[in-house]
């Protein structure tokens, strides 16, 4: 008997990947709601138990323990631990029952920018005529697209993934920036970084960002590894010369020679952070054999998903623009670093993260703040200590009509020619149901501000 922990989307194809092999398979699910009892239904379809309530243990005699999301010092992890089972996540339970002749794997990972960088190495396989699919954390489990008809997958990995995938070995791999984030889960810094530094391990090209400095600290151990910069690159990374995205890695002559892959306004929506994803995904494609045409091919043929850096409207000659994707200083602090001149629009559930460096890196740039949300008090302070002439609104409410309060004080605070960013630099929990909503609100509330006259 195999016992997978969790039924929500990589627990329950890692469970019917496993019943279709003809295993028994136990889920244990914690939660005992609407969609989890649909996803109970639809297992049960497929001979597959499921078990509601919180788990203090697996099930006796469980041969295997697929673990999706669940912390490390979960009661029942702890306990399978502590007998011995072996424990591994949905991501490596794909590796192992690829069938012969599967997919290679170009995989990525980081803090931030993840999703963006898969899709946009996705559209250049498929204009280099691969058929090539985004798998992983980007919302298709690994499990079942492994055995799909596939030339290449590209794999976003989080550090949850990687943290129970001890033989997974891509094609090639690529860590894109690596910053405090899910410490309440991993522990500690260098446990997080650690487990990020696991998609290097059997790795057949190494790809990291020569910028970043726990990156370039993860790589440093593997000899050959291709850098990616935003400045000029040396013999051997990718980078940026005047307008132009340039490969110095993957040409016959890396000291002599360098392939143009592509133009800065190939790169949508342009921002930095953006233009390291952007040579991030052309790195692991040069790594498969894409040519340089493809590369600038599948960069015009991206489009980004909604709530990364989108420009809502223009209200008055102030620009609005969603970026509630920036869920973590860290995102925050690129999306901010985008913009000249700026009104922030910040503030929600930070879990423990500090904000101090971003504000302080970020105060040259703002002509105001409106703080909402559970955290916005800590925000506030920072920006007391950092950016003390920097005119500061907090909205109070817990309700999301508050949104219209927030545009309307930022309006008030923006002269023509600012940018009100919404890049929280938090959760969104606790007002929303997710970081989608929250951008739809902002995004709503600027449509009633410009509908307002």
């Amino acid at each position: 008997m195999i016992c997978v922990l969790g039924a929500g989307v990589s627990g329950a194809a890692a469970a019917r990947l496993l019943a279709a092999r003809g295993e028994r398979v136990v889920v244990l699910e914690g939660r005992d709601g609407e969609r989890q009892r649909a996803a109970a239904a639809e297992l049960a379809t497929a001979g597959v138990e499921v078990r509601f309530g919180e788990p203090e243990a697996v099930p006796e005699g469980a041969s295997l323990i697929v673990a999706t999301g669940w912390p490390p010092h979960h009661p029942a992890l702890v306990a399978a631990a502590e007998a011995g089972a072996e424990v591994i996540g949905e991501v490596e339970l794909a590796w192992r029952l690829r069938p012969e002749g599967a997919a290679p794997w170009l995989a990525l990972t980081g803090t931030n920018g993840k999703t963006t960088a898969v899709r946009m190495l996705t559209s250049m396989l498929t204009a280099a005529g691969h058929r090539a699919l985004a798998v992983g954390n980007v919302g298709v489990p690994v499990a079942e697209a492994v055995a799909g008809p596939y030339d290449v997958l590209a794999v976003e990995l989080s550090s949850f993934q990687l943290h129970r995938a001890p033989s997974v070995a891509p094609l090639a791999a690529a860590v894109l920036n690596v910053a405090p984030d899910h410490l309440d889960w991993h522990g500690s810094m260098e446990e997080y970084a650690r487990a990020k530094g696991e998609i290097f391990a059997r790795a057949g090209t190494v790809v990291h960002n020569a910028d970043d400095e726990w990156s370039a600290r993860l790589a440093a151990p593997y000899p050959g590894a291709v850098g990616f910069t935003l400045q000029v690159p040396r013999p051997g990374q990718l980078g940026v010369v005047e307008d132009l995205l340039v490969d110095r890695a993957f040409t016959a002559d890396p000291v002599r020679e360098a392939a143009e892959l592509a133009s800065l306004e190939d790169v949508r929506p342009f921002a930095p952070h953006n233009v390291a994803n952007a040579l991030a995904a052309a790195a692991l494609a040069r790594a498969y054999g894409v040519p340089p045409e493809a590369v600038r091919q599948g960069l015009r043929d991206f489009v980004p998903d909604p709530h990364r850096i989108a420009h809502v409207a223009r209200v008055g000659g102030v620009d609005y623009v969603d970026d509630s994707k920036a869920t973590n200083p860290h995102a925050a602090a690129a999306s901010l670093a985008a913009y000249p001149s700026i009104v922030w629009v910040a503030g929600g559930q930070l879990k423990g993260a500090d904000v101090d460096d971003l504000v302080r890196q970020a105060a040259p740039r703002l002509r105001g703040a409106v703080l909402l949300g559970a955290d916005r008090g800590l925000i506030r302070r920072a920006l007391a200590r950092h950016a003390e002439n920097v005119p500061v609104v907090e909205v109070a409410g817990q309700d999301t009509g508050v949104m219209d309060r927030v545009v309307a004080e930022a309006a008030r605070l923006a002269s023509p020619g600012d940018t009100v960013l919404l890049a929280p630099a938090a959760a969104s929990l606790d007002m929303f149901t997710g970081y989608p909503a929250r951008g739809e609100a902002f995004a709503r509330a600027v449509q009633r501000l410009g509908a307002a006259g």
